[in-house]
């Protein structure tokens, strides 16, 4: 897509701020997301936390200078690997945005900090009826084997 950037959060820029809050929520209310728009607390205190969470990197797609995606990152480490990991925690496009390859440019930036990090993988869940399963598997996720279930537990 012309006119595309893909910039790493700077959370303390008020438009990268805004932009991650807006393009999270967009994805929140999403089939692929929670259905429903982030909680006004998560919405006043995400930039607030984010900014205390060392671990946390995120990358912005701006289309002429609109907020198109977002892929919201942390790192954390494989023991296996005794290296580090990225591990993409959303990923979502604004609807009118989809089908220009911005989720392909956000992998790919993803993908680039990634090997700048000498991380030895990158990982993400999805949901079984993600339209975006097809896009991570030309990207060349695996499913891994064995087969693994994502799990959680609410605290609170």
């Amino acid at each position: 897509m012309k006119n595309l950037d893909i910039v790493i959060a700077d959370l303390s820029n008020p438009d990268h701020a805004n932009a991650v809050v807006d393009l999270t929520d967009h994805y929140a209310r999403d089939e692929m997301g929670l259905n429903r728009p982030l909680r006004d607390a998560v919405m006043e205190k995400l930039i607030s936390e984010l900014k205390t969470f060392s671990g946390y990197i995120g990358f912005i797609a701006f289309a002429g200078g609109e907020p198109a995606g977002v892929a919201n990152c942390v790192y954390s480490f494989s023991t296996f690997y005794a290296a580090k990991v990225i591990n993409i925690q959303d990923l979502a496009v604004k609807p009118t945005f989809r089908g220009k390859g911005i989720g392909e440019a956000l992998m790919n930036a993803v993908e680039e900090q990634a090997k700048e990090e000498n991380c030895k993988k990158i990982t993400l869940e999805v949901r079984e009826d993600n339209r975006a399963r097809s896009l991570y598997e030309r990207f060349g996720f695996e499913y891994g084997e064995p087969k693994m279930f994502f799990m959680e537990k609410k605290i609170g």
